[in-house]
């Protein structure tokens, strides 16, 4: 994958299992630090990656067709940036279009592209309203995460049923009144 350097990070966890006074070369730990690169590859394959090329592909519509799409518990992973640990949960993407829609298929592409990142889940919440925002032009945006940080359950005062709910609302969704409305379709039971 370009720019991650996978002979780094294989010299970096080799060093990093010696600081804490394991034996790298110990039989359990000798493919621990490429296993370690290559999972790094993918949690960090969308550095460097335009979540806008998921939104190329619009389709036109009619005017006044479409008032709402939801598309409910997109499920991701992330990478805490002050700890290198992993957050996971899932996303919640709703937009109004105003003349453009794009494959349904394509919102988790953005958030998978986004949350491939060291991220934080306040910015990550932004950025994927600001993505439809710019790829769509849509009438509203809203993006809810529900996510779970180990940082928060593994660790420290270790909270381990604890989550963190982030929200970013943009143009028509940013009124209270049709915010409500769309919170209540995200948290309606599924028959």
């Amino acid at each position: 994958m370009a720019g991650i350097d996978t002979t780094r990070i294989e010299a970096a966890v080799a060093e990093l299992l010696a600081a804490i006074g394991e034996d790298p070369g110990r039989a359990g730990l000798t493919d621990t630090p490429a296993r370690v690169a290559q999972a790094y590859c993918e949690y960090f394959a969308g550095l460097g990656v335009d979540p806008l090329e998921h939104l190329a592909d619009r389709m036109p519509i009619e005017p006044g067709t479409g008032e709402l799409v939801l598309l409910r518990d997109i499920e991701f992973r992330s990478i805490c940036e002050h700890h290198l640990v992993p957050f996971t949960g899932v996303a919640h993407v709703a937009y109004v279009p105003e003349s453009r829609i794009v494959g349904l298929g394509r919102l988790p592409r953005v958030v998978d592209t986004l949350a491939s990142r060291p991220q934080l889940q306040e910015r990550l919440t932004e950025e994927i309203a600001d993505a439809l925002e710019t790829g769509l032009a849509p009438r509203g945006v809203l993006v809810v995460l529900d996510a779970t940080h180990q940082c928060v359950s593994a660790r420290g005062v270790r909270q381990t049923r604890s989550s963190t709910v982030t929200m970013a609302a943009r143009g028509s969704l940013a009124e209270p009144a049709g915010r409500a409305e769309i919170v209540a379709l995200i948290g309606a039971p599924r028959d």
